[in-house]
Formats: C-alpha cells, structure tokens, sequence
C-alpha cells in the first residue's frame, strides 16, 4: 500500500493531491492539526451554556440566528441542521468527486477552526480510507452559505442516515458504520454547521478539473502537432523569436511543446518550398490560443490551492478564544474560476473543431495526395465527414456551458442570504465542457492519424510518431466507412488514459 497522504489543512497541492489519486494513497491528520483540533473543540465547549448568544453554538441558523436555543436542544438542533439541509437533486456526484469532497473536507476542518471533536474527523477518515462513499447530489448549492444540500448529503452517514456505495454495492449508511466498526454520533453544538458550512463541493470539482484540464493542455498540444504534420503545416509560428517577443509564459510553454514533438521530422522538409504562404490561424495560432489557456489555468490553481488550505466555515473558532462571523464559506473566488475554466477550455475544443475540418479538405501538394474526407472512394463512402459533425456539437455545446453562472444571484433564508455566487452550477457545467472537449480532442487524433497514413513512408516528429504509434494500436487505419461511433470511444479512452502523452514524453522529452 502506498504511504499515506497527511493532512494539516495547510500546503496541500494540485501536485500533491494528483500523486496520492493516482497511487490511492490513504489519508491521515498530521499531529499538529489534531491538536488544533481539539483546542479548538475546548473553545466551543466552555461556550456551550454560556447566556451570550453564539451563533452557530448555541443560536438557530440563518434568518433565525437570532433564536436562542438551549443546551438541552442543542444535540437536536444539529441534527435538524444536517436533515433540514440534505434536499439535494439531481443527478448523483460522480465517486472520484465524492471523495475529494471528503478529502478536502477533512482539510478544511484540519485548519483547526470550526470547532468539531477529533472523532467526527476520524470518521470522516474511515470513510476516505475504507472507500465508503455517501451518496451526494449535484444540484441544491447556491455556493454561498457554503455548499450546503451537497455537504449535508455528504455528513448524512455520520448519524446513520442516507446511503453509501461501499465495496461496489450500494448500502443504508448504518449498514455501512457496521461494518467499519464505526458509531453513530450524536452530533455537538457547533458541529452540524462546521461540517455542511464549506466550499467543498466547487473545489471538489475544481481540483478534478484542473487536474484534467492539465493534462489536456498538453494532449491538445500533442494533437495540434499530429494535425500540423497531417496537413503539411509550417512549423515557423511556432518559432521561439516569435513568442520571445510576446513573452507570455503559456504561449513559450505551448510553442516549445510543439517545436519538441515536432524533432526529426520528415514530413516539414518534404515540403519546404511549397505554395502556400501560411496556414490557418487553427494551426498558426495554436501557442496563442492555448498559451492563453495555460494562463487560465495558473490563475486557477492559485485560487484553488489557496481555498483548498482555508478555513471556509462560519463561525471561527480562533486560538484566543473569539468565535466570530464572517463570509469564508461565500464562493465567488471558486466561481469566477470555474466559469473562467469553462470559457478555457471550451477553446480547446473550438480550435481542435477548426483543425479537424480543415483536414477533411485534403491536401494535392506535390505527389503526395491526401484525400477529400480522408478516404479514397468518396461517394459511396463518408469518410470522416461526420465525426466533424460530432465534434461541431460538442464545440456548439460547451458555448452554452460557457456562459458564467456567477453572474447570477438569487436571495434566500428570507433576505438574510441576499447574493449568492452560484458557484456550484460554474461547477458541474464545467466538467461537461471538460468530457466534451476531450472528446473532441479524441476526434482530431482519429482523423490526424488517418491523414498521416497517407504521408508515408515520410515520417512525423518523433513525438507526433509515438502519439501515432499509440492511436493505431487500437485504430486501425480506415479503408472504407465503418462504426466510427466504436473509434470515437476507443480514442476518447487513449485520450483520458495519459498514454498518448506518455508516449510523446518517452521520444520527444518532458512537456511544459
């Protein structure tokens, strides 16, 4: 079993976070959280019959935070909170989202200022470790008070209540605690609301996403290098004079990632001299246009590194004794770069459409031809007219998914929570831009590679011929239409797998 990734609610990365999915490494709190952990429950307990009002200790929630509750009602008034707020809908949050949402939970609780006992963390542990997954819905967050359906869904299994998938099966939460060995708790003051009071949800998806989106920064450049090649493209804008003098750090990245794969290539030279004076901008702007989306995402991993690391409950529970109010739980800084994100990314697949048609048109330079569609006989055959067509609607779909939900807000809790970020639907709309853009950029390696068939025996780059070499082992080359839906999905696989990218790395050297 892998080491165990520890916890301390401070410097958890991208980076960190990437190494301990991949090797299912379990979870552990650091020492130093624990015990901040437990000075902070000390607080929160010599505040428990204290006659001033604290909100969230021993007052209602919301536009009833000014209704005191006694001490006897305060174990129920924490479980109201957690039933009252699991009204989630929707679709189920996928499992690997699920458990970052737990993970980044019990960072966000090892800050050591909400308040909650070291047992509810070390359940909250079990649960990560043992693979016991609640049941979570995407929809019913405002990202504002804190993602509170999905968190409450989230908790819900701490007192016994809603469903787990454990073992591949799905279960009644209190099966489940059986078989850990775990208790039901009986939730303390304070403690209903440090769980379900968070920005866990949106930075759940934002740290799987950008996690993906990485990846596919470089798999887009991989592809537009394996088109550039199919097309007989130049290689000149992606000279490094060019982009010294536009000196932004994405477009070098993006222009020497492509200059890498494109080593040793056969095909550049084979057409030096030839008629066409400068290729479209799909292929002449590629390091602008995805330099562009390496800027989005260093600007979001900031963000995201910085939220993942916060105390985003309320109230806080500081060292001095204070437990004071404010907004940390409000998700504007999440939503603006998660509609942010969407807007990135869904380019990546705009250009990858744009270089995709522009190799159906085929290419009679010299003796060489490649044909219209990518196929020979036409006419009784599509070609790869219409994977075209798929790839337009998923570029067609992602411009709907792109539009900001963080321009919106609508009051709730009667006025009290008066402007939401909406940070949650930012969310989920972009991980479908996420799956749509992959599979887009899956689509143009299909076609790549069918275009290079028609090059040989001149070879690409050594990276683009690794990239290559990868595509064929699973698609054949096509003579004659076939179920290209099967190729579609096969490639979409090879894209979500990293393999490509490896592949291209091995030959042509690590990728910015």
């Amino acid at each position: 079993m892998p080491g165990p990734l520890t916890l301390s609610g401070q410097n958890l990365t991208l980076a960190h976070l990437r190494t301990a999915l991949a090797a299912g490494a379990p979870l552990r709190l650091s020492g130093d959280a624990r015990r901040r952990i437990k000075a902070s429950r000390a607080i929160v307990d010599r505040l428990h019959d204290d006659p001033t009002p604290h909100y969230g200790i021993n007052t209602g929630f919301g536009i009833l935070a000014h209704q005191r509750v006694p001490a006897s009602d305060i174990e129920q008034l924490q479980e109201n909170l957690i039933l009252s707020h699991a009204v989630g809908v929707g679709d189920e949050v996928p499992a690997a989202i699920v458990r970052l949402m737990l993970l980044l939970k019990i960072n966000g609780l090892a800050v050591g200022m909400s308040g909650v006992r070291p047992v509810v963390v070390d359940h909250l542990i079990r649960f990560y470790n043992e693979d016991a997954l609640p049941i979570v819905y995407t929809k019913g967050s405002l990202g504002a008070s804190g993602d509170l359906a999905p968190l409450a869904h989230l908790v819900l299994p701490l007192l016994g209540l809603g469903e787990m998938i454990h073992r591949g099966r799905r279960r009644p939460a209190r099966t489940v605690l059986r078989q850990l060995g775990l208790p039901v708790l009986k939730l303390q003051s304070k403690e209903g609301l440090g769980l379900i009071n968070g920005t866990q949800f949106m930075s759940a998806y934002a740290v799987h996403c950008l996690l993906r989106i990485e990846h596919l920064a470089k798999t887009a450049d991989l592809a537009a290098a394996t088109t550039l090649e199919a097309a007989r493209g130049s290689a000149t804008p992606f000279d490094a004079r060019i982009h010294a003098a536009r000196p932004h750090a994405g477009q070098r990245d993006a222009a020497a990632n492509v200059r890498a794969l494109l080593r040793d290539s056969e095909i550049l030279p084979s057409h030096a001299h030839c008629a066409k004076v400068q290729d479209p901008y799909s292929l002449r702007c590629v390091p602008q246009v995805h330099g562009a989306v390496r800027l989005a995402i260093a600007h979001a991993r900031d963000v995201v590194e910085t939220e993942i690391n916060s105390a985003t409950d309320n109230p806080l529970v500081c060292e001095n004794g204070d437990v004071i109010s404010g907004g940390n739980f409000h998700g504007e800084p999440l939503a603006f770069v998660l509609d942010y994100l969407a807007i990135a990314t869904a380019e990546l697949a705009s250009i990858s459409e744009r270089r995709i048609y522009m190799l159906l048109h085929g290419d009679t330079i010299g003796d060489v031809k490649v044909p219209k569609l990518l196929m020979k006989d036409t006419g009784l055959n599509s070609g790869f007219m219409i994977p075209q067509y798929t790839a337009a609607a998923l570029v067609s779909e992602n411009k709907v998914f792109a539009h900001p939900a963080s321009v919106d807000s609508i009051p709730s809790s009667l006025g009290q929570e008066d402007h939401v970020s909406m940070g949650s639907i930012s969310a989920t709309k972009l991980l479908e831009v996420v799956k749509n853009t992959e599979t887009v950029l899956a689509i143009e390696f299909m076609c790549a590679a069918q275009g290079l068939e028609f090059l040989r025996p001149l070879k690409a780059g050594r990276g683009v011929e690794a990239a290559f070499a990868e595509v064929r082992k699973v698609i054949p080359f096509a003579q004659a239409d076939r179920l290209f839906h099967n190729d579609v999905a096969t490639a979409l696989a090879l894209v979500r797998s990293e393999k490509l990218i490896a592949a291209a790395e091995k030959t042509a050297g690590q990728l910015c």
